[in-house]
């Protein structure tokens, strides 16, 4: 670190919302992330891995599965649930299951089963778009609430009570469902924006909507959000609802889920960790989203924030140049931040210098450095004009080949 003052060199225009004293994360890749159409189901294997490192990341929750979907998803679950008793991983699982014994039944069983506690998210749709196309009336909805919590609270299992649609849903619903599942006994409940539907002022309105019902009741109950991303807005709202006083937060490894996906579980904790309201190690989340990507037969962008193989890259001679100026101040945080308003190393990356058409010799000279090749004039010049007939970047083998043309010299014909 030099001796500026690190205040002094970034003026920050982004003003920190106001939140409760913690947040945290629940992880629904394994269920809800691969219920995307396009995405395939993992292995046992696989499943067991990804679960470490949402351990490893310091996730807390995981939803390992719908039990009640069939066989194979029992054995998914039960093989989930004893790694994480085994293992003594500290991520937290939950199940979903529809408000319906049939679903429920294979939790409690996998919970005695395995000996640990597994949180039930039972879930229902709530909008009146939902009520019409289903054929459900109000009292069919707030039924089937009552019986679902009550049962599994009566088989010693804690409930997260969980509201499809709770976005587009009126405000007598919602407040009639949360008061009937918090009096049943239900001591989690999750506002969902199960179609993507809602803007980060709506997320805020209806946070405080939901905290005044739990105030009403008077019991210690803890909200959650859940978001899809059909408008593109599911970071920004997530961070609402963390700042309108959300206590837990889902999301699912690069956003995989239905339609155009959930929440991306990656970029939460990248944006909470440089808001400073998280301040876990996430040097290992490249692993984590390239496990999923190759797992789920998921592409992972080059483009894509922070992990995406262009994230750190850079070839253009301005914005290199800057870089280079800065590590050469021998400086790790200034040259990790002067073009970048993510700091690499703070996620197990680093910044990368290439060589490409919109490069300047100062990228060249880096390059050569770096590899411990001499930077003498006649190679850069050699490197420079090729890369300035160039389509794309050059490729490291491409630079060597120009290093090793120029030491043999020219050959006589």
């Amino acid at each position: 670190m030099g001796t500026f003052d690190e205040k002094e060199l970034i003026y920050d225009w982004n003003e920190e919302p106001e939140r409760i004293a913690k947040v945290e994360f629940d992880d629904e890749t394994l269920r809800d992330g691969i219920q995307s159409p396009s995405v395939k189901d993992p292995t046992i294997d696989e499943k067991i891995r990804i679960l470490h490192l949402m351990d490893e990341l310091g996730i807390h929750g995981a939803d390992i599965g719908l039990p009640g979907a069939g066989p194979r998803a029992v054995e998914h679950v039960s093989a989930l649930a004893r790694e994480i008793a085994e293992a003594k991983l500290r991520v937290r699982p939950n199940c979903a299951a529809r408000t319906l014994k049939v679903d429920i039944d294979p939790i409690i069983d996998i919970s005695q089963q395995v000996g640990i506690p597994i949180e039930a998210s039972v879930f229902i749709g709530s909008s009146p778009i939902r009520q019409y196309a289903e054929g459900w009336s109000l009292d069919t909805l707030l039924r089937h609430t009552e019986e679902a919590v009550r049962y599994v609270v009566d088989h010693g299992l804690s409930v997260m009570y969980v509201t499809e649609d709770t976005t587009r849903a009126t405000p007598e619903t919602v407040r009639m469902l949360y008061t009937t599942a918090i009096e049943c006994g239900a001591r989690r409940i999750c506002v969902c924006d199960t179609v993507g539907h809602a803007v980060p002022e709506g997320v805020r309105r209806l946070i405080a909507f939901v905290k005044d019902i739990v105030a009403t009741t008077g019991e210690d109950v803890q909200i959650d959000w859940h978001g899809h991303r059909d408008r593109g807005l599911s970071v920004p709202n997530t961070i609402a609802a963390v700042a309108a006083g959300a206590h837990r937060v889902h999301g699912t490894a690069l956003g995989i889920g239905e339609r155009v996906g959930n929440t991306p579980m990656d970029l939460l904790l990248v944006n909470f960790k440089l808001l400073g309201w998280i301040d876990q190690d996430l040097t290992r989340l490249a692993e984590y989203c390239k496990l999923v990507s190759k797992a789920c037969h998921v592409p992972l962008a080059n483009n894509y924030p922070v992990v995406g193989d262009d994230a750190f890259r850079t070839a253009t001679g301005v914005h290199a140049a800057a870089v280079i100026k800065a590590q050469r101040k021998g400086d790790a945080w200034l040259a990790d931040r002067v073009y970048s308003g993510v700091p690499a190393g703070m996620f197990g990356m680093k910044q990368k210098i290439e060589i490409g058409p919109m490069s300047g010799e100062s990228n060249v000279v880096f390059w050569l450095e770096e590899h411990r090749i001499e930077p003498e004039e006649p190679l850069v010049k050699r490197i420079f004009e090729a890369a300035k007939q160039a389509q794309f970047v050059l490729t490291d083998e491409e630079i060597l080949n120009i290093v090793q043309l120029g030491k043999e010299g020219p050959h006589e014909g």
